[in-house]
């Protein structure tokens, strides 16, 4: 009588029946998923409708250009603007933030100029001056506000009236805006080799308190300075930069096809290399313990002397490296008898990690693919970047009551720059400006940009995983046809990625764009909660941050949970052309039926190609470092003359994991591909002449599968 727990044959399904007819991935199939293949269609027609509104509405120049206190554009073409691209802030000791200036919330009028002031100087300083010697205005009057021209109104009169600014102070531009010309000497803090200046209003500054008004703006301008030298490197090195990267192609692609060869070596090598390293540490341990077993001091016990900060001290004691050994002895022991149990797994995965090898070397195509799947990500991101942008420059501008007073009950209010100065606004809250705030409105669109901008992210996402989808696909059906080919190569179908991608996008369009709508939503949960965990962040309610943080452990899970269903279900519908729920449960249940076999295989499959990644990007790396610090005598004058060498190093590094890591995917995709028949193989084929095995004689070998031979031909010979 069998125990209640065992799991009946058939709970993870019945395994799958002989079909005479099967010869590979089915030619005459039924588009699937038509329901939402329509509802993805209409999507994108919706997404295009959104851009073009959003076009209509929006106007990106209101990103690009910096603003004045009236929402006009500073270096606007076609305007009284156009040769005035530079933003200059009246009074800069008000803005006490940079975010502050950047986002145009300064409480000071702004004002655009053809350039930054190059001096220190005051209102009522060229007033006194502008008796003698007339220039003093030409020159101060290009920071007043346009048409002002009057050099004598009294000083009160004139910052009243925002005419003018009080003063001045030697800038440079930077983001198009005007900021103090902060220069450090000797460790003092100097602007133009002052270190104090007069404010217009009768008081000397420091030069400090433009510091803190600007606060961090020095750092930035030291990083433009950065940022030129490091286009200066790109500019000189960029050639070099590209013969590194191409180096990366050819040595990933010959890696991956001498996988058919290596890959057992490698992987047995490094499980070795493991064993034997524990071993070494457990006799280190050993013969710490032993050592330090005889002395006084060292039988201290770990609890005796509690938590130190100082991890030195558990060293000096005995029973630490007890500790130690015995730990290491578990792990030692349980490697082992894993690989006693699961040698026979392990061949078998390295059997179809050469088999992969092997079938990309049939179909070099598939390594190429990436390209399109990189070319249609970029059109998603470029198309949704532009959608965002033109969403949020729509509107008409905003004007809003900017006060000093930290109590001024109209500050943040809505006004009308016309009508402000008749206001008794500025009387409740002296020196008070109508500013220009942002861009928006009051209509329907306008209430609802935020909402627009929701669906913009939400589409993209659905494209963006719709397009790795069609991918994988394309991939699973390309490699199927190569396993299911009786004899290799001659059996494999002409053109078979080109094949593949047809069949995905004229079949299964719906079924693609369904498993990437679940994955969406799944995304765009965990968009919501990362919004939510950011704005708790300053929270003192623990269970709430508690709580966000089970909930984005929990999604996290399940979108990964969701990426592997997704995948194994895409290389169902590549091969049978069933819909997706459909392939998504035969994808299940054939898994589990395998369980142990797909986790070996996984882990495999995974450590050697984070290996292959490691070692393509990191010899390409130290040849590069190599090469630009000058340190290969053979082409040293070759080397081009950098201000940072970590520039284009960096940059190799990470180009060369970046295309070790596309190369990579094609190969993870062709095993998972070539496992999932091999299963499929094992269930419906018994290895007689009419049924036989389509698996390597390696596997074949190795399971102790045989093909019977036709009883004729048997007779013929």
């Amino acid at each position: 009588m069998a125990r209640k727990t065992d799991i009946p044959s058939s709970y993870y399904g019945e395994p799958r029946k002989f079909d005479p007819t099967f010869r590979g991935p089915v030619h005459n199939r039924s588009c699937t998923d038509v329901v939402c293949c329509v509802i993805f269609v209409l999507v994108i027609l919706g997404y295009i409708a959104l851009g073009t509104v959003a076009w209509i509405h929006g106007d990106p120049r209101k990103v690009v250009y910096p603003t004045d206190s009236h929402g006009q554009f500073c270096g606007q073409q076609g305007t009284p603007n156009a040769n005035k691209a530079i933003l200059f802030y009246f009074n800069i000791l008000q803005c006490a933030n940079p975010a502050v200036l950047i986002n145009l919330q300064c409480p000071t009028t702004q004002l655009c100029v053809s350039k930054c002031p190059d001096r220190f100087a005051t209102y009522m300083d060229m007033q006194y001056q502008y008796r003698s010697n007339k220039s003093h205005w030409d020159y101060y009057k290009q920071f007043c506000k346009p048409g002002f021209d009057n050099p004598r109104k009294p000083p009160a009169q004139v910052l009243r009236d925002e005419d003018c600014p009080s003063m001045i102070v030697p800038s440079r531009p930077f983001l198009q805006r005007c900021f103090p010309d902060f220069i450090t000497r000797n460790g003092t803090l100097t602007v133009a080799n002052r270190t104090d200046f007069k404010d217009g209003v009768g008081k000397m500054r420091s030069v400090v308190d433009l510091r803190d008004a600007a606060n961090g703006i020095t750092s930035l301008l030291d990083a433009k300075e950065v940022g030129m030298k490091i286009f200066e490197d790109y500019a000189s090195s960029w050639y070099w930069i590209l013969i590194g990267l191409v180096i990366t192609m050819v040595v990933s692609l010959l890696f991956i096809l001498l996988l058919r060869f290596t890959a057992g070596v490698i992987l047995w090598l490094i499980i070795f290399g493991v064993i034997t390293a524990v071993g070494y540490g457990i006799w280190h341990c050993y013969w710490e313990f032993s050592t330090l077993r005889g002395k006084p001091d060292a039988d201290v016990t770990i609890s005796d002397i509690g938590f130190q900060t100082d991890f030195r001290v558990y060293l000096q004691l005995s029973q630490t490296w007890l500790v130690f050994m015995i730990s290491l002895s578990v792990i030692e022991a349980i490697i082992v008898i894993i690989l006693i149990f699961l040698r026979s797994r392990v061949r078998v995965a390295i059997a179809l990690l050469k088999e992969g090898s092997r079938a990309i070397g049939y179909i070099m195509s598939t390594l190429f693919y990436p390209i399109i799947t990189f070319f249609l990500l970029a059109i998603c991101i470029a198309y949704w970047a532009v959608t965002a942008v033109f969403l949020a420059s729509s509107g008409e501008a905003v004007y809003k009551v900017m006060s000093t007073q930290p109590k001024c009950m109209y500050a943040n209010l809505t006004c009308d720059p016309e009508t402000f100065s008749q206001t008794n606004v500025t009387k409740v809250c002296p020196g008070s400006q109508c500013t220009f705030a942002f861009y928006g409105g009051e209509s329907l669109y306008h209430r609802y940009i935020f909402v627009l901008q929701l669906c913009n992210l939400l589409v993209f996402l659905w494209l963006v995983n719709f397009t790795i989808a069609l991918g994988q696909c394309t991939l699973a059906g390309a490699f199927a046809s190569y396993y299911w080919a009786l004899k290799k190569p001659n059996d494999i179908p002409a053109c078979p990625l080109f094949s593949s991608f047809s069949r995905a996008i004229r079949y299964h369009t719906g079924s693609l764009a369904f498993g990437s709508l679940i994955l969406t939503v799944v995304q765009m949960f965990r968009i919501v909660l990362e919004y939510l965990d950011h704005k708790l962040k300053g929270a003192q309610n623990s269970f709430s941050r508690f709580l966000i943080c089970c909930l984005k452990c929990c999604f996290w899970c399940l979108e990964h949970f969701i990426k592997f269903i997704n995948r194994n279900a895409y290389i169902m519908i590549a091969i049978y052309g069933k819909n997706f729920c459909t392939s998504a449960k035969d994808a299940f249940f054939l898994l589990m039926r395998n369980v142990v076999r797909v986790a070996v295989l996984d882990k495999v499959t995974d450590f050697l190609l984070f290996l292959g990644k490691l070692l393509i990007s990191g010899s390409v790396g130290v040849l590069a470092f190599f090469f630009f610090t000058r340190k290969i005598p053979v082409i040293q004058e070759e080397v081009p003359s950098l201000n940072y060498y970590w520039v284009p190093l960096l940059t190799v590094i990470f180009g060369s994991y970046l295309i070790a890591h596309g190369f990579f995917n094609v190969y993870a995709m062709c095993v998972d591909t070539l496992f999932l028949c091999f299963l499929v193989d094992l269930e419906t084929n018994n290895g007689s002449a009419a049924r036989p095995y389509h698996m390597s004689s390696t596997l074949r070998n190795i399971l102790n599968k045989k093909n019977k031979k036709n009883s004729k031909r048997k007779g013929k010979r």
